[in-house]
């Protein structure tokens, strides 16, 4: 046999390396997928909660604003006194859904984490 028929060690390390080197790379661009999926994902949210706050600050303002002049005569100082805590109950209890929301985990690379446990768990020794 010559030795250009049978690749030998050299031969079957390289073609080992260049393997390996493919599964890196498939990895790698699953993880950017799922970076990207992720950073749109956060950017829709933040879209759609500047829009949704802003609009009930202006909604709450109108309405407190429509019932004080409703009740200028006799009950205004009440009335703005009741909307002055009550607006500051709902910033209370919109900071503390916004921490607990904060501590809440992701699921950011789930399934490039899982692709790496099966690679690890199929190279893994078998006893």
């Amino acid at each position: 046999m010559s030795e250009a028929a049978t690749p030998g060690i050299f031969g079957s390390l390289r073609r080992l390396l260049a393997h390996g080197l493919e599964l890196l790379q498939t990895r790698a661009e699953l993880l950017a997928v799922e970076l990207e999926q992720e950073r749109a994902r956060l950017l829709r949210l933040l879209v759609a909660g500047a829009v949704a706050a802003a609009s009930l600050v202006v909604g709450l303002a109108f309405l407190a604003v429509f019932v004080t002049v409703l009740f200028w005569d006799s009950h205004r100082l009440w009335l703005l006194g009741g909307f002055g805590i009550a607006f500051l109950l709902l910033g209370g209890a919109a900071l503390l859904w916004a921490r607990r929301q904060g501590c809440v985990g992701s699921s950011l690379f789930s399934a490039s984490l899982d692709e790496l446990r099966q690679d690890r768990a199929a190279l893994a020794p078998r006893e």
